[in-house]
């Protein structure tokens, strides 16, 4: 680990007193998906979340932050956050909408806090990782103190492939 530039996500975690690793990994390869960077920074794909803004049809929003081998299951989704439907946010308005990009989503220090969901298979590690707020960029740590930050449950939400 290099000395790196912190995230935003990582001086709210510090202020916080929360504890994290943060482990860098290389993007030029365009592989910046969660499975990939799983096996990029050492890490089991199960242990390795990736982190998703939807929208209810009244366009209230919702994240979900879920393993990197699975995909959002809407239905459960909904269900989590008490909505008949949810869906995707566009990708265009992600940046927008979270302060962050594509592949640099941290649940951690959007733009406005948003009702949060962890899948709950995190409870199964000491320390699960998540983006810190950039490409290029992950943090590991406990589940429950990252749950407790955000205010977020620990809900059923992942179809695995």
């Amino acid at each position: 680990m290099s000395d790196i530039k912190k995230t935003n996500a990582m001086r709210l975690l510090d202020q916080a007193h929360i504890s994290y690793e943060y482990y860098e990994y290389e993007t030029t390869d365009g592989k910046i998906d969660a499975v990939s960077v799983a096996e990029k920074i050492g890490q089991e794909p199960e242990q390795v979340f990736k982190t998703l803004v939807t929208q209810s049809p009244s366009r209230e929003h919702f994240v979900f932050v879920i393993p990197s081998v699975s995909e959002l299951d809407l239905k459960l989704a909904a269900k989590a956050a008490k909505q008949k439907s949810i869906e995707m946010i566009p990708l265009k308005q992600l940046l927008g909408t979270t302060g962050y990009v594509h592949g640099g989503c941290s649940p951690v220090g959007m733009k406005k806090p948003f009702p949060t969901f962890i899948d709950e298979t995190a409870l199964l590690y000491d320390k699960f990782c998540v983006s810190a707020g950039k490409v290029g960029l992950n943090l590991c740590l406990s589940p429950q103190a990252l749950a407790q930050y955000l205010q977020a449950e620990f809900v059923e939400l992942a179809r695995f492939f």
